[in-house]
């Protein structure tokens, strides 16, 4: 391996150690000195805020209770996918289910991706199988 500049070596961290895993920074540590005994006090007066209105404060309090959800559980038919061919049942039912309202275009986009991994395995597979049948067969 050869070494870069001030005798590095290329693709090791200057601290292989690091940091421990879970470690705070000093800012973190100063400000949970600050907060440590106010937080009850402080979590109140920002329930009080957003009661009274404060939008900046009701955002705060409703992330906290009700976090932003990235994914959702889909219940969602697709044809049986057992040859590279079957794609096109897929894909025209994922956009059938776009079009229907059942699923949402960012859905049926993840759906696709997850189908065209499934193909590329079976297109991946079938070969080696085909392989395996005919060394099993005595053919090479």
């Amino acid at each position: 391996m050869t070494t870069g500049r001030q005798g590095f070596q290329q693709g090791q961290s200057g601290n292989p150690a690091g940091r421990p895993k879970g470690a705070r920074s000093r800012a973190t540590q100063a400000l949970e000195q600050i907060l440590d005994g106010d937080a009850e006090a402080i979590l109140n007066k920002a329930v009080e805020m957003a009661k009274d209105g404060d939008p900046v404060a009701m955002r705060l309090c409703l992330d906290r209770l009700i976090p932003v959800r990235r994914d959702r559980p889909i219940t969602f038919t697709l044809p049986p996918i057992d040859k590279p061919a079957d794609l096109t049942r897929a894909t025209h039912a994922l956009m059938q289910g776009v079009a229907a309202g059942e699923i949402t275009p960012s859905e049926a986009a993840g759906l696709s991706k997850l189908v065209d991994a499934h193909v590329n395995d079976i297109k991946t597979a079938d070969p080696a199988e085909r392989l395996a049948r005919i060394e099993e067969g005595g053919l090479l």
